[in-house]
């Protein structure tokens, strides 16, 4: 999961311009407030911040993708930054990498505990199904 490159909201506009769904305004809006369109097959209107990875979907052309960031993702430091990326320091922006780092590692690491805890679950509940146990 490499979003470096999406830390420009021009980059993370392109892939949504060919959506149907998404108006132009507001998909610079989305770009900026950071969010990442990622559609399937079950929620086409699906958008994901490239930061701290909230995905939200539901999207109409009056939303203001800022305040909808903020009220769903209120740490999210990208959403919270009081200036343009462009314009942080070198060490500014190392510091923003490091927390984004955070928030990916969190999640695939949260994903991965997940899916043991239900190996585990199934694993757990067929020994009680071989030994007799109810």
């Amino acid at each position: 999961m490499d979003y470096t490159h999406l830390v420009s909201p021009s980059c993370r506009e392109k892939p949504r311009r060919s959506r149907d769904q998404f108006n132009l305004r507001l998909t610079k809006k989305m770009a900026e407030a950071g969010f990442l369109h990622t559609p399937s097959d079950n929620c086409p209107d699906v958008a994901k911040c490239f930061f701290c990875l909230k995905e939200l979907e539901g999207w109409e052309p009056e939303d203001d993708p800022a305040a909808e960031h903020r009220s769903h993702s209120s740490k999210c430091p990208f959403i919270n930054l009081k200036k343009e990326v462009e314009a942080l320091s070198v060490e500014e922006f190392l510091k923003l990498e490091k927390e984004r780092d955070k928030y990916i590692n969190n999640k695939v690491t949260g994903e991965a505990v997940s899916k043991f805890e239900e190996g585990a679950k199934l694993i757990r509940a067929a020994m009680k199904s071989a030994s007799g146990d109810k």
